[in-house]
């Protein structure tokens, strides 16, 4: 690995263009070597941007040189490693993270910021990003009500023993709970009738409960509810299903990239500001798994 070095002094008076640089280099997360020289792992990209700043430098009448810099050994090198180290700033915010509670989805929406912008700067992330990572994952599951994953098989049932019955989930429906109802109502139960609850924990104990802690069907392992509630009737085996389940698991809790995941999650996030109700919102969003089914059953291997 070796580092861009950029040398720049700043006239004395030049106080508003020191600030400017200044700003600069602190957005690109450069390191600091010594006063007037600033460091970055060496990219094309990031000489482009050094040059830039070196310009600016220039026009405010300082000096600026952009060198290659490597250790002169493995000891050096670790030095220079460490200038960039962000060990502090995950910290702060973990500590962030720790103060705010999961009812605040503004303050939800500025630590999703606050961590993309450090991990933008974190060229060389280690346990602390995982650990920021995961705790902010935490916060937002919290948030939004979302199922902590159990352990366990998966038993196979018979949909026979589940006609008619009364199903229940967390009200304001998202993905993985519109397409858990979705393969309830088509492929499950076509008599199903649901109940959005307040609070999952006074479901009905006469109602079958999906995705939230404690429920019949919920999280198993890494598979999301939509997935835990096909394998558990036999539709897993499915194409069509398993390409959606595909979709759903990433925009539930993400993994794999899927390419269509986006267009439909923007789809599914304007049905839902739409929808005056969650039951609008399962008759809209029915029709757009309606279609993906009929679309995915098409092609080729799939009949």
């Amino acid at each position: 690995m070796k580092f861009l070095a950029l040398f720049l002094t700043l006239p004395t008076a030049q106080s508003a263009g020191r600030m400017r640089v200044w700003r600069a280099l602190r957005a690109l997360g450069c390191a600091t070597l010594r006063d007037g020289t600033y460091l970055l792992p060496e990219s094309a990209a990031r000489a482009a941007q050094l040059e830039s700043i070196a310009a600016d430098v220039k026009r405010a009448g300082g000096t600026a040189e952009l060198f290659l810099l490597d250790g002169r050994d493995e000891a050096q090198r670790a030095r220079l490693l460490a200038l960039f180290d962000r060990g502090a700033d995950y910290a702060a915010l973990l500590a962030a993270i720790a103060a705010a509670g999961p009812g605040d989805a503004k303050v939800l929406r500025g630590l999703r910021r606050e961590l993309a912008a450090l991990a933008a700067i974190d060229y060389f992330p280690g346990e602390a990003q995982r650990q920021a990572e995961a705790a902010l994952a935490a916060l937002e599951a919290a948030a939004d009500g979302e199922p902590t994953a159990t352990a366990g098989e998966i038993r196979r049932i018979a949909s026979a023993d589940f006609q008619g019955r009364a199903w229940a989930t967390r009200k304001h429906l998202w993905v993985d709970r519109m397409a858990s109802a979705w393969l309830i109502r088509r492929f499950i139960d076509r008599k199903a009738k649901f109940l959005w609850l307040d609070n999952p924990k006074k479901c009905p104990k006469t109602a079958l409960g999906f995705d939230f802690d404690g429920a019949a069907f919920t999280h198993v392992g890494g598979r999301v509810t939509f997935e835990v509630l096909a394998a558990s009737f036999g539709l897993d085996k499915d194409p069509a299903l398993a390409r959606i389940a595909a979709i759903v698991h990433c925009l539930d809790v993400g993994g794999v990239p899927v390419a269509e995941a986006a267009g439909i999650e923007a789809l599914l996030a304007g049905l839902r500001a739409a929808a005056g109700d969650d039951d609008k919102l399962l008759t809209a969003a029915a029709r757009v798994f309606d279609g993906l089914y009929q679309h995915y059953q098409q092609e080729p291997g799939n009949g």
